[in-house]
């Protein structure tokens, strides 16, 4: 049965449930009513229990989205820039004896990052069903209260097994994350605001790696021969995060409909969103979108464009110290000299996505950012070793190349609709960012060091291959859009926008470039 003639005997009912003025639709129109909103989204059912609130005005919806911006995003940036701290703090403990104190070789250091990325990777799907069947802030809340108490502990491991332990521990929990804040973004804001939105969490990258440099050259002037400077830097930065988490589960609204927003407030947060055909939230599992999903050729295409641009991504983020180091430099001087790596990431972050939602321009951006990366990745792979200020430029210019990845995050939640497929592209987006990240640093081997001239040399091919794949994709929506064009008008249905219609299901979902 097609989707017209699933609600075709409701309209009437719906237009006397409706709590907002009923748009005119031509002849042929269908409605939805309470036999079949179980199907369509959470926010349909709230809608038809509310009384009309009127027409919003442009000066009120601009403080309305402010007074959104204010209520979720500090807290999702805090997320995010804590899941990217405490995954590299290791990274700092590198250089702050943890070789050494461990008793661990350069191989194991590696296999730690491995580690860490196989378990966030097996996590994405059970994290998926669960963000879909229970409250999404309070899920996010708690895997952030546990990450950070691993991380905690983390400052009590001194042997190898030890480490493995927690870094595998760390990726469960860390795994939740961005598929969580990809889904709220989604929940919020319109398609022209989510590439900027989703930069400004994501610009936790950037501050996580400032922050993470300057504790780390704070702390390496604290010694102690019973419980060192990384120890404590695992100690204090995971308390932080525990208390975060517990913040999350507290003030971090579930969607709109359960915020602090008033009644009138929640209906135009909600009535505002209409345009993106993506709904905001269903608890029902829906296999057909699951299988939908894994049939649908953008799914692979943007799988295989996080694979290949976070290669060089995972490489970076578990060895720029490791890099640095390499050409030269003391540890307390490597600690400082990773701050500008912070700020070259969050400034390509926050050009990127405001071009991008400004312009509408999700690809081009995304090749955009990883032109800078592959000039990076030449310039430590073919200078000469006594070139260092070249060296140190080309490891600042390939922080670019993770900038990309919240352009993705933007596409999928642009471009994918339905719930459950939505959560199934994010575990399947997830799953490919842990692959690319797992590939990474196996990129350097033991007997390449101190160079490391093959690994430098995969940054420069897996950012062209990325690059190559995203106008593939790009190409692939102009085509699906003018498909769609030239089938002509689609029948309208009433509230389809809170329907749980998968993109392929609406003919008149347009994809975003």
């Amino acid at each position: 049965m097609s989707v017209s003639e699933k609600y075709a005997d409701h309209d009437t009912k719906f237009r006397e449930s409706s709590p907002v003025p009923y748009p005119d639709v031509e002849a042929g129109s269908v409605g939805v009513v309470d036999e079949v909103s179980r199907d369509g989204d959470e926010a349909l059912r709230f809608l038809k229990n509310q009384h009309s609130v009127g027409e919003m005005t442009a000066a009120e919806e601009k403080m309305l989205v402010r007074k959104i911006d204010w209520m979720i995003m500090p807290l999702m940036w805090s997320c995010y820039c804590l899941q990217y701290l405490d995954k590299t703090l290791v990274n700092y403990a590198a250089v702050m004896g943890l070789y050494n104190d461990a008793n661990i070789t350069t191989k194991q250091f590696s296999n730690l990052a491995l580690f860490f990325y196989v378990s966030y990777l097996v996590l994405e799907f059970p994290h998926g069903y669960g963000m879909q069947r229970f409250p999404t802030a309070k899920y996010l809340g708690t895997c952030v209260a546990l990450w950070g108490f691993i991380t905690a502990i983390t400052c009590v491991c001194k042997n190898y097994g030890a480490l493995v332990a927690t870094r595998i521990l760390l990726g469960c929990f860390e795994s939740a994350v961005a598929p969580s804040l990809i889904l709220i973004t989604s929940m919020w804001y319109k398609k022209k605001e989510q590439p900027l939105r989703t930069g400004l969490w994501y610009v936790g990258v950037g501050t996580g790696t400032m922050i993470g440099s300057l504790i780390s050259f704070g702390f390496q002037h604290y010694y102690s021969p019973t419980f060192t400077s990384w120890q404590i830097m695992f100690l204090v930065v995971g308390l932080i995060t525990v208390a975060v988490g517990i913040t999350v589960v507290f003030l971090l609204p579930d969607n709109p409909m359960s915020s602090r927003l008033s009644a009138t407030e929640k209906v135009w947060a909600i009535e505002r969103l209409r345009e993106n055909m993506t709904g905001i939230e269903n608890k029902e599992f829906k296999w057909h979108q699951v299988i939908e999903c894994l049939t649908d050729p953008q799914t692979w295409l943007i799988s295989l464009i996080t694979i290949s641009s976070n290669v060089p991504n995972g490489a970076v983020s578990s060895y720029q110290a490791t890099l640095i180091r390499s050409f030269g430099f003391d540890s307390k001087t490597t600690a400082l000299l990773q701050l500008p790596s912070g700020a070259v990431s969050i400034i390509s972050i926050i050009t990127a996505t405001y071009l991008a939602g400004r312009f509408d321009q999700r690809g081009l951006n995304i090749i955009t950012l990883l032109i800078p990366g592959m000039t990076g990745g030449a310039l430590m792979a073919f200078l000469p070793g006594s070139n260092k200020p070249g060296k140190l430029i080309g490891n600042y210019l390939t922080n670019c190349i993770g900038s990309s990845l919240p352009l993705l995050y933007s596409w999928v939640a642009a471009n994918v609709a339905g719930h459950t497929k939505k959560v199934t592209m994010n575990a399947i987006l997830l799953m490919s960012f842990c692959l690319g990240n797992i590939i990474g640093p196996l990129t350097f081997r033991q007997e390449d060091q101190p160079e490391f001239i093959p690994a430098k040399i995969t940054i420069i091919v897996t950012c062209g291959i990325a690059a190559c794949l995203t106008l593939l994709l790009r190409a692939y929506y102009i085509w699906e859009n003018k498909k769609r064009d030239g089938k002509g008008m689609e029948v309208r249905l009433a509230d389809e926008e809170f329907l749980d219609l998968t993109d392929r299901e609406n003919g008149k979902f347009r994809y975003k470039l």
